[in-house]
């Protein structure tokens, strides 16, 4: 994993200022991403019930006048079947060794798993800190929470466990708090105002994305990549979009499509809303469905799609 950055220089900063890279870690569907914009309090990775909804390395960047903490959201670990899965797979063993602090989210209302198991040996293996976050505190019974949460903790050799969950907010203040008392003392590597290290053209084409993912059921949304060819101010000050939507299948394209062009619309109208959302002004987009077969299993493709295994940060 690499984070390319230039030191933020910033001046009246406290002199026990701290700053660090956070990874945020676990296996599909435990709320990284719901824990990353939780904290931001405000949307910067995409969400969904599907499992590996997040493919890309992505950094979520939260500053306070004492703090600066810069947070990873990684792709699940899961067992991968296909190249796609062995370069998300690899981006999120990757953003460990180089982070300050490791944040490894579980999903406390269930007993740990392989992926559990694996990512704790990662941690160790990078020798770098970690909090254990038990997540889902709310969805566990009382007994069930101790016996889980018993479990994980023998994982490993962690500097703190905190249960809370992501989607309600409990806990979150506290786990903040915990977070900042683990990073070093530094600068600022971003600007204040600078919430992710992705631009609005990228961010864009994983709302579109998320889209796919809550409309459509079954393995498409797996099948799915999306590319935005195009984004372009207009004299007026609308955005213009234009958006290729990739699927392994010929029959895939018909879904994505639907009966008329009705699925399309709906994805597509759901995602101008997101989009004009996040970038505050008025959107035009336009959605092209295209096969890329297997595109999943080919490396080449992959690349250009933008799945890539980035390298080190330091």
């Amino acid at each position: 994993m690499t984070v390319e950055h230039d030191l933020y220089v910033s001046e009246d900063l406290p002199a026990d200022h701290r700053s660090g890279f956070v990874a945020v870690v676990g296996k599909p569907n435990v709320g990284k991403s719901t824990l990353m914009n939780a904290l931001l309090d405000q949307k910067v990775a995409i969400v969904s019930p599907k499992p590996q909804t997040t493919r890309n390395r992505l950094l979520g960047i939260l500053t306070r006048p004492d703090a600066q903490v810069v947070f990873i959201d990684t792709p699940g670990v899961h067992k991968p079947r296909n190249k796609l899965g062995e370069f998300m797979v690899q981006a999120a063993q990757g953003a460990l060794p180089d982070a300050d602090l490791a944040c490894f989210l579980v999903d406390v209302s269930q007993p740990p798993a392989t992926p559990d198991r694996i990512l704790a040996e990662w941690i160790q293996e990078a020798s770098v800190p970690a909090l254990l976050v038990l997540n889902k505190m709310d969805l566990a019974a009382p007994d069930a929470l101790l016996e889980h949460a018993e479990a994980y903790r023998a994982l490993g050799p962690f500097q703190d466990d905190i249960a809370i969950s992501a989607l309600n907010g409990h806990g979150l203040d506290d786990l903040l708090q915990r977070m900042i008392a683990r990073l070093p003392q530094g600068p600022r590597y971003f600007p204040a105002d600078q919430v992710t290290d992705q631009y609005e053209r990228f961010i864009a084409g994983e709302l579109i994305r998320e889209q796919v993912l809550k409309h459509l059921q079954q393995e498409v949304p797996h099948a799915i990549a999306v590319v935005v060819e195009q984004f372009k101010e207009r004299e007026e000050g609308s955005i213009y979009i234009e958006a290729n939507i990739f699927v392994e299948k010929g029959s895939q394209k018909g879904i994505v499509i639907g009966r008329g062009g009705s699925m399309l619309k709906r994805i597509g109208q759901a995602a101008r809303i997101e989009i004009e959302r996040m970038i505050g002004t008025q959107v035009y987009l336009d959605l092209w469905v295209k096969v890329l077969p297997n595109w999943r299993k080919n490396e080449e493709h992959l690349r250009r799609l933008g799945y890539q295994v980035q390298g080190k940060r330091r």
